[in-house]
């Protein structure tokens, strides 16, 4: 796991560290990428989310983003609050680039047995296991059955709060804009 999760970093090009240390978080918007602050909340839930995407195989372009995020949103994300609300923005994303894969993803965390959100990680053992092993622990290689009526029902209902959290951008943007206009008008 140690030597796929700096293949990760590196093809990622999140740095030999994963960008943990940083500050900020950039994430990639065309044409002007999106900033916010790297709290100890967010780099406790990305240490597990980036081994995530190593054990599951979700790459890190925006429609293996939305994956993942269907993927742990299904699996569920425990006490982790930056990977819910993290993931329900990249899951809004994904309904819109990626539908099917978003689904596909969705189905496969509602039949693995746990995640790392769950059972934990300890990052000292990341030598010690390989991704294989890492996988069966997961129960990742369980083959996706054919969605459920409660899978269905439950993908709508997290398409929701998806879309809500979408709709806040435009929002605080009009928010700025009008306390941007008022201040340049009362020092004019």
């Amino acid at each position: 796991m140690g030597e796929a999760r700096t293949s990760f970093f590196s093809d990622a090009k999140l740095g030999p560290e994963g960008g943990y240390r940083d500050r900020w978080v950039r994430v990639e918007t065309k044409p002007i990428p999106f900033y916010f602050p790297n709290w100890p909340s967010r780099v406790e839930a990305a240490r597990l989310h980036d081994l995530h995407h190593i054990v599951a195989g979700y790459e890190t372009d925006w429609p293996g983003e939305a994956e993942i995020a269907a993927w742990e949103i299904a699996s569920g994300c425990s006490q982790y609050y930056a990977a819910w609300i993290l993931n329900l923005g990249a899951f809004g994303a994904g309904l819109v680039i990626a539908p099917k894969r978003l689904f596909r993803a969705f189905l496969r965390g509602r039949h693995v047995e746990t995640n790392l959100y769950k059972s934990g990680f300890d990052e000292s053992r990341l030598n010690d296991i390989t991704v294989g092993m890492l996988r069966d622990q997961l129960g990742l290689d369980v083959p996706i059955s054919s969605p459920r009526p409660a899978d269905t029902a439950l993908f709508a209902l997290w398409c929701i709060p998806s879309i809500l959290s979408w709709l806040l951008v435009p929002l605080l943007t009009a928010i700025l804009f009008w306390l941007i206009v008022r201040w340049k008008f009362r020092t004019a």
